[in-house]
């Protein structure tokens, strides 16, 4: 007789999985590999493994994103994410994933792709300056609202008392993919994050774009997730949003509704780390 804890456990890896993978195209997810970029049990790892903590810090670094008039205008140029955002999330997840714990050979092909992807995409500004995605400062905020998104997600769901020189290590390592992708400035430790945050932040503005992203990342259904756990997420990331960039998405803090959806998200971390360390 199967035991309905374990039937319970593969169910919700299964959904968890289809969410995250193409499966109906045969995708599988990655395998983690000790030839990786990264070696095993390191911060970077660490970070990037926590499903929740991510998905949190993946909205709050997408949303941050869609400030910079370059990066939102290759998406509003070049991107179909108003018919397919979920389908968006899930290659910025994948290319996550397979940088960091796929082989380094697949790993190094996926920012190769990512990079010749990036050299076809450019155009102009409403006001008529030109972009392009290769532009090393547009990827140096596109690098560190992503970073601090993800670290930020895991010092409140995972591991607040993660000692400083842990958070440190996690920027030097998240460096390695930054630069090859053409970033510069990187940062490589949390006071250097911190000032290249507060100089790029000048270059980030508010329009009715911005705004409009903003509300179909925070809306979107992914396939296979119920809608609860998207709204929980997007409060999650919401709430941890600097005060600023809220105020230009035109964003409020969730307030004494924000815990229900921490705990309640805390609450599925902890269940999804179970069911995956089995």
């Amino acid at each position: 007789m199967a035991d309905p804890i374990e039937t319970l456990r593969l169910k919700l890896v299964e959904q968890v999985r289809g969410v995250f993978n193409d499966v109906e195209s045969g995708q599988k997810p990655v395998p983690p590999s000790d030839e990786a970029l990264f070696e095993r049990n390191t911060p970077v790892r660490m970070v990037h493994a926590d499903i929740v903590a991510m998905m949190v810090g993946g909205i709050r670094g997408l949303l941050l994103q869609m400030l910079h008039p370059h990066a939102l205008q290759g998406v509003l140029d070049h991107s179909n994410f108003r018919s397919d955002m979920h389908g968006r999330l899930r290659r910025t997840a994948r290319f996550i994933a397979v940088t960091t714990f796929g082989h380094r050979d697949d790993a190094r092909a996926a920012i190769e792709r990512v990079n010749r992807i990036h050299a076809k995409v450019g155009g102009t500004l409403p006001d008529g300056t030109s972009y392009s995605a290769t532009d090393p400062r547009t990827l140096a905020f596109v690098h560190v609202a992503e970073a601090t998104s993800f670290l930020a997600a895991y010092l409140r769901h995972v591991r607040p008392d993660m000692p400083g020189y842990e958070q440190d290590e996690y920027y030097r390592q998240f460096a390695l993919v930054a630069r090859v992708l053409g970033a510069d400035p990187v940062p490589e430790s949390r006071n250097e994050a911190e000032a290249l945050f507060r100089e790029l932040r000048t270059e980030l503005r508010t329009s009715p774009e911005a705004r409009e992203v903003a509300q179909l990342v925070l809306t979107q259904r992914p396939e296979g997730a119920p809608p609860a756990v998207q709204a929980m997420l997007g409060a999650e990331a919401v709430a941890i949003l600097p005060s600023f960039a809220r105020s230009m998405l035109g964003l409020s803090r969730p307030g004494l509704a924000a815990l229900p959806a921490r705990a309640a998200t805390w609450g599925m971390g902890k269940t999804l780390r179970w069911a995956f360390r089995q």
